[in-house]
């Protein structure tokens, strides 16, 4: 009689894949092909099940993890379902920018989550020193502009308060969704095939996206056209 012997369970990831250049964005293009075969590759290899892939197109290496629609969909899935590994093909994948990359990564340290590569590398390891300075350092340096835009806009506030000037109101999209803004205007400055988007088309890569009105709906072209001439 063979003794066979029962499969090991799989260990349950996501994986997350970003390109920093709209003109790697596309069908015809290999970016994410490349990034999704490595991760596959590697999950397959060393025992995890991929549960979902989190997919941030046309976003710098430096922008701020807290802007980027795909991570923060990756966060709400995470805290959502108990997944607590994160695959990504290399940490330029995750961010070029080392302090963004840390501020990112110490974000899903504190969620109980590791980070690896498609190589197998750790990059929530902190048995490293220096990675670990460098996560305070991040900490700190985040810590300290928040603090300073808390600060930034109390006295701008009162300076409205000054003048007789009603501070509360109607909020802005930036407000009400700082990443969705930073999204349409990346949409709109990069071209596609050679053009300029469209706000109709900056719509309906939003609501691709999964940015919608509150009813469901696609923003029209007139909320777009606040979104991308938003002041930063």
């Amino acid at each position: 009689m063979l003794n066979i012997m029962p499969r090991k369970a799989l260990t349950q990831a996501v994986a997350y894949l970003r390109t920093s250049s709209t003109a790697n964005v596309g069908a015809d293009k290999d970016s994410d092909k490349r990034q999704r075969a490595a991760i596959q590759d590697f999950a397959s290899r060393d025992g995890f099940r991929i549960e979902a892939e989190f997919y941030d197109p046309g976003v710098s290496g430096a922008d701020p993890i807290e802007s980027r629609p795909g991570f923060a969909a990756l966060l709400d899935k995470i805290e959502g379902n108990g997944v607590r590994v994160v695959i990504v093909e290399d940490p330029s994948r995750f961010a070029r920018d080392l302090v963004t990359q840390e501020l990112g990564i110490l974000a899903l340290i504190e969620r109980g989550v590791r980070v690896l590569t498609s190589t197998g590398d750790d990059l929530t390891n902190t048995d490293d020193p220096f990675k670990v300075a460098m996560r305070q350092i991040a900490g700190a340096f985040a810590q300290l502009e928040k603090a300073r835009l808390v600060s930034k806009l109390r006295v701008a506030r009162e300076r409205k308060r000054a003048t007789g000037t009603k501070v509360e109101g109607r909020k802005s999209y930036s407000e009400i969704n700082p990443a969705m803004v930073a999204l349409a205007k990346k949409l709109h400055r990069y071209p596609v095939n050679k053009r300029q988007r469209t706000l109709q088309e900056v719509s309906s890569e939003l609501a691709k996206a999964g940015f919608l009105t509150s009813t469901g709906k696609r923003y029209s072209p007139a909320a777009i056209s606040k979104m991308v001439s938003a002041k930063a």
